[in-house]
């Protein structure tokens, strides 16, 4: 048995927190990667109980799945700007709301729009550093044709998406001060932006500055995004899976593959079916620097599980699908539930539970 967990009430608990940081602002509950590996449906429903009813998704999959398990009112952004004739159909389809970040996206979806006699609603995209799309910020004529030329296409708000890089407060300010000259120029043209947005989970955790309309949330849910002491968030996800064998090793025996660790003494030795393949021991990016790196390499070698109140120490690497435990001075036997930090965005092969 090999189980990803993940605790209703410790999400629950994660939303009071976002929507109390979040204030006035709107937040967008971001479900992009299966809700980074929590279950889109599973996590959809659990915050829609909690009062959050926008949705964001980068696959129109994504969108259908949502209406089709009933969420039929609630409004679902679509994050990734598309030119796809197939996927800007199921869009409108699904009443969903488009992102437009390139002129031809833009240009595409009135299109379709027109053709069916009907008003698509759109966010705009702006690049301010992060490089995978939307319009550059030193574009504002690009930006405003949107607004000017297309009859077809309702925008309904405008955004861009805060980079996680080393910075700090300077770093964000800086970004999104390039975001509301756009906006201005926008304003200053005579259009109306609708609902601006900037902040993702870390931004909204660290930065009051940028919360602006809206935020968008995913990682924070899990308690998993760039932290800070006393934040009130809860590290949500873990792993259970059962002891499958214990045996004695000897002296002088070795273990591992690429990297073998010889045993300096007899030592019993618990086999669990999960590796890295399975998410196991699998970390974020983390900050550079070098106190980061010490803090990730101590981290490394202190690898454990836990069988019931007991400590297990892991035994060299952790392998692709079997990881080796250190049970020479615990009380178990096969069968037994070792339990593990586990990220659910890499998680992999594990039953999920929501308890």
């Amino acid at each position: 048995m090999k189980a990803l967990v993940l605790e209703r009430e410790a999400i629950r608990r994660n939303a009071a927190v976002i929507k109390e940081k979040a204030g006035a602002a709107a937040i967008y509950a971001v479900l992009t990667g299966d809700a980074h590996g929590a279950g889109l449906l599973e996590m959809a429903k659990l915050l829609r109980e909690e009062g959050i009813g926008r949705f964001a998704v980068s696959e129109p999959s994504d969108a259908a799945a949502l209406r089709k398990a009933g969420f039929v009112d609630e409004e679902i952004l679509m994050l990734r700007s598309t030119t796809d004739r197939e996927e800007l159909e199921q869009l409108i389809d699904l009443n969903a709301v488009c992102t437009i970040g390139s002129y031809d996206t833009g240009v595409a979806l009135n299109g379709l729009a027109e053709a069916r006699s009907t008003v698509v609603e759109a966010h705009i995209q702006v690049d301010t550093g992060m490089g995978y799309g939307g319009f550059l910020s030193g574009e504002p004529d690009k930006i405003l044709s949107m607004y000017r030329y297309l009859p077809n296409v309702a925008i309904s708000g405008i955004y861009t998406q805060m980079h996680a890089a080393a910075g700090g407060e300077r770093g964000a300010s800086a970004q999104l001060e390039e975001f509301q000259r756009v906006v201005e120029a926008v304003h200053a043209a005579g259009f109306e932006t609708g609902v601006i947005h900037a902040a993702g989970s870390s931004a909204l955790m660290n930065y009051e500055f940028a919360r602006l309309d809206a935020v968008r949330v995913a990682s924070a849910f899990l308690g998993r995004c760039r932290r800070t002491r006393g934040d009130g968030l809860q590290k949500v996800g873990y792993g259970e899976a059962t002891l499958e064998e214990i045996r004695w090793l000897p002296k002088g025996h070795t273990v591992g593959n690429s990297r073998l660790i010889t045993m300096k003494k007899p030592t019993r030795v618990a086999v669990l079916p999960v590796g890295y393949q399975n998410g196991f021991g699998a970390q974020r990016p983390r900050e550079s620097g070098l106190a980061a790196l010490l803090r990730y390499w101590w981290g490394s070698r202190r690898q454990s599980v836990h069988i019931g109140d007991q400590r297990a120490r892991v035994i060299g690497q952790i392998g692709a699908l079997e990881t080796l435990v250190d049970v020479t001075e615990l009380k178990c036997k096969p069968g037994d539930i070792a339990v593990f930090d586990l990220d659910p965005l890499y998680a992999r092969g594990m039953k999920r539970e929501y308890r």
